[in-house]
């Protein structure tokens, strides 16, 4: 497989979904607009929900974007797994009443295995387990054997968030090899919390409308949310251990050991500090340029919490302060 770089691997995505007739879009803030629900923008469709609800008309009915993103429902992993990371880029393709799943999923496989390069038979399907229509595309559309295509429950293949349009995904993971199966064998398996099996697609089919009191009915207009973390696909494509390893972010990953004068795979205990601070740094940075200043509330504590957590991790390298307090 051949390598690209990450902002090689960004502009391939964006083209190929320009190709199929989408309109390209450049990443919105992280400052959620009109938006209450959210503190920050955690992802692709976020920013999207006026076109998804009907509340706006989208400019096209196809569109493509790159969309920056900070979550932290994770933060005690960063740094600590080959994906988590409070930063992160997520390409989207995103339709509006235009296609649906038998379009979506043809195109998902031909990026990857085509466009990309990444090796068919490393990469395996799931769907949720009463969608039996995106089941039989993968099976008797894509010819993946039945034994590759993997049945996940509301848990891991049912997107929603309380009432309004959900629907159920598809998901591909790609089989990074056996020397990334590291720790509890049974984590290293499709779907598991191990790192040799990574997500690396996820196509959400929007077809449903939730009561907030578990009752769904069809929605009207049919929609795609694909969302796929750009830094696990560089992961995959670049061979990598960790979304650390790939350019960009193994770049700020040396500065940051430049500076602490550390060197990378020294020891467990100084990764995992340099990790962290290269990935808060990078979320902070992201943040301040789009007008969020550190504060005792909100979208502010979340800046300053990151911030915090970076200085309280260099300062555990100079045993200043206890790791725990970080």
């Amino acid at each position: 497989m051949k390598y690209y770089g990450l902002n090689e691997l960004r502009k391939m995505f964006l083209d190929y979904f320009e190709s199929k007739g989408h309109l390209v879009m450049n990443s919105f803030s992280l400052v959620p607009h009109n938006d209450n629900s959210l503190l920050l923008i955690n992802s692709g469709m976020a920013p999207l929900k006026p076109y998804f609800t009907g509340q706006e008309v989208p400019p096209r009915t196809r569109v493509t974007t790159c969309q920056k993103c900070i979550r932290t429902g994770d933060l005690e992993n960063v740094g600590k797994t080959a994906r988590h990371g409070t930063f992160f880029e997520m390409l989207g393709n995103f339709s509006f009443g235009d296609y649906f799943k038998k379009e979506s999923i043809p195109w998902a496989w031909e990026f990857l295995t085509e466009v990309i390069g990444l090796d068919p038979d490393r990469l395996y399907p799931s769907v949720y387990v009463d969608d039996d229509e995106a089941y039989a595309i993968w099976r008797d559309v894509m010819h993946i054997p039945e034994d590759r295509i993997f049945k996940f429950g509301k848990e891991d293949n049912f997107w929603e968030h309380g009432s309004g349009p959900c629907g159920p995904c598809t998901e591909i993971y790609y089989d990074r090899g056996e020397k990334y199966a590291k720790g509890d064998p049974a984590d290293n398996v499709v779907g598991g919390d191990g790192d040799r099996y990574m997500e690396v697609w996820n196509v959400v089919f929007s077809q449903f409308d939730n009561d907030g009191h578990g009752h769904y009915s069809d929605l009207a207009q049919k929609n795609i949310d694909t969302g796929m973390g750009l830094e696990r696909l560089a992961v995959a494509v670049q061979d990598v251990d960790s979304i650390f390893d790939v350019d960009t972010l193994q770049a700020l990953r040396n500065k940051v050991c430049e500076i602490a004068g550390v060197e990378y795979h020294s020891s467990e205990k100084a990764d995992v500090a340099i990790r962290v601070i290269t990935d808060h740094a990078r979320s902070a940075t992201f943040m301040i340029s789009d007008g969020i200043m550190p504060s005792n509330e909100g979208r502010g504590y979340v800046l300053r919490r990151l911030i915090r957590r970076a200085v309280r991790r260099r300062d555990a390298q100079r045993g200043t302060v206890s790791p725990a307090q970080s």
